[in-house]
């Protein structure tokens, strides 16, 4: 029960986010393809990584806010898949609010029924492990995505997006919780 608060918690954190950004940019991102936001995803979890391994930051954004960046940009990516690229923004606030609720409410289901499965094996990570997890789903979305989408035997693109959701906000719970990194 405490995870899936501290789970919602986060959560809600990160659709403000995205609804406020929705407020100043419309639905700008509806035009991006599927690399680029695979590429945005993977800026975000390299900066984290190289703030994580050497301690010192010259950009003063929050790591809170990289996971959160990886969150959002993770659920409009999944968005993206679903309904597939625009020449120009097609949703409104209202339209793109309920997608963003339909990919969170996917992950967190899946999330449930992993937590259960793994006995809440993440608690016990390390924030960094969590970020090297993120950017693997990333080199292996990218890897996907070089293959027109193709696998033999591996979970496809939804599958790496959610899990990326679900490993971002566990980050955002252990930071909250004060976890190190």
């Amino acid at each position: 029960m405490e995870t899936k608060k501290a789970y919602d918690r986060e959560a809600a954190k990160c659709k403000s986010l995205f609804s406020k950004k929705l407020k100043d940019y419309g639905c700008a991102w509806r035009v991006l393809r599927s690399a680029s936001f695979t590429d945005q995803l993977y800026i975000k979890a390299q900066r984290l990584r190289t703030i994580q391994t050497q301690k010192d930051q010259k950009v003063k954004d929050s790591q809170e806010d990289e996971f959160m960046g990886l969150v959002n940009y993770s659920i409009m990516a999944l968005v993206q898949l679903k309904l597939g690229m625009v020449d120009k923004p097609d949703l409104s606030s209202e339209e793109a609010e309920a997608y963003y609720d339909d990919q969170l409410k996917a992950a967190r289901t899946l999330m449930l029924q992993k937590n259960h499965d793994y006995g809440e094996a993440w608690r016990d990570m390390r924030i960094s492990s969590l970020t090297d997890l993120i950017f693997q789903k990333l080199l292996r979305i990218r890897s996907i995505e070089n293959n027109q989408g193709k696998t033999l035997i591996s979970e496809g693109i939804k599958a790496n997006f959610q899990d990326i959701i679900n490993y971002a906000l566990f980050a955002l719970i252990l930071r909250n919780e004060n976890h190190d990194a």
